[in-house]
């Protein structure tokens, strides 16, 4: 090869690399920009929430007062967001626009978005009152937020709950919702009052939501309002008033479907978010309760969420699935102040439309998930309602003793108004603060209110309910310890046998299939199939001739022990039941004391009389009438929990074959009966 083909050569390969290096600058440049464009498009593309109303930014929250065409006052308060509408002074939410919607509200309705309260005096018929205000104040406005009150003051007549209310409403910058709590005052002057419910409710226009979410495995298309109409022939009734059959609804989707609210309860623990989905504006509404303490009856009550309407509430003080029971009158000389609240009202949207149900969801999730952790909310503007700073902490270790000691694991720990053990579940009048303990028994309770209280618990896997020996004090910014707490279970002997799992509701006990013309497609093959309408009528059928008989070491709980007592249906009239438990004993100590121990999950207008070996004898015990949580009714696997430690004469039993008769002799109609949480028989103390 000549040198001048050699430098020929070099020069081509020297052009060629040259036009590479250019071709990949170039390519890195164009990488470049294609990764910047991407990083500027993708919260756009995966955008799940787009707050802002079209052609509108987030801005500080204005306030205008105004007169309608038809010359009512109104409020209306816009952060740029969205925008919503008071009537004034009453503090009605009568509209929300956002996201292009003129109103999420239906506006059919003049109550859309209200407190409520019922009540009852002496000599007065139970009524609703709306809690419409009087007075109208702006509490705070800023660069952040507009803080706005309705209030009434009680005018000692009998149009109105005697009580001092005032509503409050917080929307703040670059927020989207509504913060609301309200102040309930009473006087000690002023007469006796019960009072039921006290609840915020919010009802959706029907054109634009149908989809409803309470749980990741509870969320489905929903049937209208209009679809329950019995008197239109679309519905036909069933066995008490919320439940109706679907025959004729618009949606052929829905026939013969039952619908039924208290299908879509929720225990309080749980109850953090849940609402509605329009998939035809891609648009959700979701109330979210970021803490428990306002709330009534513990961690485990349950409270209605959303149901068809579409409506979506919260609930803060009721009788659901306890009933009369509850601690809802207040005796003249009594005084009351509570603050209940605040709950979030929010709104989101997707921008994508890809799979709204999901993302909009998942948004809510992680929203209420940012509300728990501001908690408590330091842009309250109230004094009543105390900052995180204001409050206080315990912390501690629960260990349990039952025939040895061990670490109280997932137990239930919490702290409620002075009272016997147990008190926490029927009281509405002060707050409550709950948590449950790591596995080796260690818990904090924060941001507990100053005030003195009982620290109660129970722990599953046991029986009972345990009180703290000493009243707690908490003061502002105290850290109190109660280093390590022991609680003793009710035992008084070895188990000779067993029935159940001590859980406090009848969820291992046997739950029939629903009737294939009245179901709820949601709880086919789900983990609450309980909820399903009906099924306390599948007990007639699958014992139409005789009660229900459960041997010890044969049957199983699982399959053999019906979910619920209840009464049997002969035609017309219904009639007690009496199950019975046969176990064999090889040896009776006829001078020694047995303890059957029995715990109830639930009790509905039930008189449970337990007879040994003889079913014709008087009872040996009777729980007299006890219960009105309509557990049965309304769906729910457990109400109030009940426990009786009954002391058996070793000369009831008998050596060899023993039973136990356990009768219900309410019997006026098919509601009447208990659920069982466990049953256990202990042979007499060795000690």
């Amino acid at each position: 090869m000549s040198p001048q083909t050699s430098y020929s050569n070099i020069k081509f390969d020297l052009e060629i690399w040259k036009r590479k290096e250019k071709m990949i600058s170039q390519k890195k440049i164009v990488s470049s920009l294609i990764c910047f464009l991407l990083l500027l498009l993708l919260p756009i593309a995966f955008s799940e929430t787009t707050r802002n109303l079209k052609g509108k930014s987030a801005r500080a929250p204005t306030v205008q007062q105004i007169k309608n065409k038809h010359g009512a006052k109104e409020v209306i308060v816009d952060n740029g967001i969205f925008r919503v509408t008071f009537s004034s002074p009453q503090g009605l939410i009568t509209g929300i626009k956002y996201n292009e919607i003129d109103n999420v509200l239906n506006p059919h309705l003049r109550a859309r978005g209200y407190w409520d309260i019922t009540w009852q005096r002496e000599n007065i018929l139970p009524k609703l009152d709306r809690v419409e205000g009087t007075n109208f104040r702006i509490i705070t406005q800023n660069e952040e937020q507009v803080e706005i009150s309705f209030s009434r003051k009680w005018n000692g007549g009998t149009d109105h709950v005697p009580l001092n209310v005032d509503k409050r409403y917080i929307i703040r910058t670059n927020t989207s919702g509504i913060y609301t709590y309200g102040i309930f005052e009473r006087k000690p002057e002023w007469p006796e009052v019960e009072m039921g419910l006290i609840r915020v409710a919010f009802k959706l226009n029907p054109d634009r939501f149908h989809y409803m979410v309470v749980a990741d495995n509870r969320q489905r298309q929903m049937p209208t309002d209009d679809d329950r109409d019995i008197h239109s022939g679309r519905a036909k009734p069933l066995a008490y008033k919320e439940a109706v059959q679907l025959t004729h609804p618009h949606n052929k989707m829905f026939k013969n479907q039952v619908d039924d609210k208290y299908q879509y309860t929720c225990e309080v623990k749980d109850n953090k978010v849940h609402g509605w989905i329009s998939t035809k504006s891609n648009v959700g509404f979701w109330f979210i309760s970021p803490s428990s303490e306002y709330r009534s009856g513990g961690p485990v009550k349950q409270e209605l969420t959303s149901h068809v309407g579409p409506t979506t509430l919260t609930t803060f003080i009721s009788e659901h699935y306890v009933g009369s029971d509850m601690e809802t009158r207040y005796k003249a000389g009594e005084v009351w102040k509570k603050v209940l609240g605040p709950v979030f009202v929010y709104l989101n949207s997707d921008s994508t439309g890809n799979n709204p149900q999901y993302s909009l969801w998942e948004d809510a999730k992680r929203q209420a998930e940012q509300e728990v952790e501001a908690w408590p909310y330091g842009f309250v503007a109230s004094s009543d309602f105390p900052t995180r700073q204001e409050r206080g902490t315990i912390t501690g270790r629960l260990f349990v003793n039952d025939r040895f000691l061990t670490p109280a694991g997932s137990a239930y720990v919490g702290l409620a108004p002075p009272g016997e053990a147990g008190s926490w579940q029927t009281n509405t009048k002060g707050y409550q603060f709950w948590t449950q303990t790591n596995e080796t028994g260690y818990f904090t309770i924060d941001n507990i209110r100053p005030g003195t209280y009982n620290l109660y618990g129970w722990v599953p896997g046991f029986i009972g309910d345990f009180t703290y020996q000493n009243q707690v004090n908490v003061a502002a910014g105290s850290e109190i310890s109660l280093d390590r707490i022991v609680f003793q279970p009710p035992r008084n002997g070895p188990t000779l046998w067993e029935i159940g799992v001590p859980d406090r509701t009848a969820r291992e006990y046997f739950v029939p299939e629903p009737y294939k013309n009245t179901m709820n497609p949601l709880y086919v093959n789900h983990t609450d199939k309980f909820r399903q309408y009906g099924l306390w009528q599948r007990y007639t059928e699958l014992y139409p001739n005789h009660d229900l008989v459960y041997t010890i070491g044969v049957s199983n709980y699982s399959q053999d022990w019906f979910y619920a007592h209840v009464t049997r249906n002969i035609g017309s009239t219904y009639v007690p039941t009496t199950w019975q438990i046969v176990f064999e004993l090889p040896y009776v100590n006829w001078r020694g004391s047995y303890t059957l121990q029995l715990a109830l999950a639930s009790a509905a207008r039930a008189n449970l009389q337990v007879r040994f070996n003889n079913e014709n004898s008087r009872p040996f015990f009777s729980t007299g009438n006890i219960g009105r949580d309509n557990a049965i009714a309304r769906h729910g696997i457990h109400g109030a929990y009940h426990l009786y430690s009954i002391d058996v004469p070793g000369s009831l039993l008998r050596t060899g074959t023993n039973t136990i008769y356990l009768r219900q002799s309410k019997a006026l109609g098919p509601f009447e009966g208990l659920m069982y949480d466990y049953i256990r028989l202990e042979e007499p103390s060795t000690a």
